[in-house]
């Protein structure tokens, strides 16, 4: 992802970003260093987060833990594997 900054030292954050960070107009972000001298930048008021695959581990974080039912691996997998 790349963007362009404008004489005024402006960038737009792409959408997929904003996503991720859950950024609404008008919300504050900050910028820190990790240790290897990469930069992060998370929504201002919340801690950054480790740096890992920071797209994916977003996109399954935000559903970690919200299913409500109890599956067994073998029920779930005869589920699956049935045929239509």
């Amino acid at each position: 992802m790349a963007t362009t900054l404008t004489i005024k030292g402006q960038v737009t954050i792409p959408k997929k970003v904003r996503d991720a960070l859950q950024l609404l107009p008008g919300d504050g972000v900050e910028f820190a260093f990790n240790e290897a001298g990469q930069i992060i930048v998370h929504k201002a008021g919340q801690p950054p987060r480790k740096a890992l695959n920071q797209a994916n581990a977003d996109r399954f974080e935000a559903v970690r833990g919200a299913a409500q039912i109890k599956w067994r691996t073998d029920e779930l997998m005869a589920l699956l594997r049935q045929p239509d």
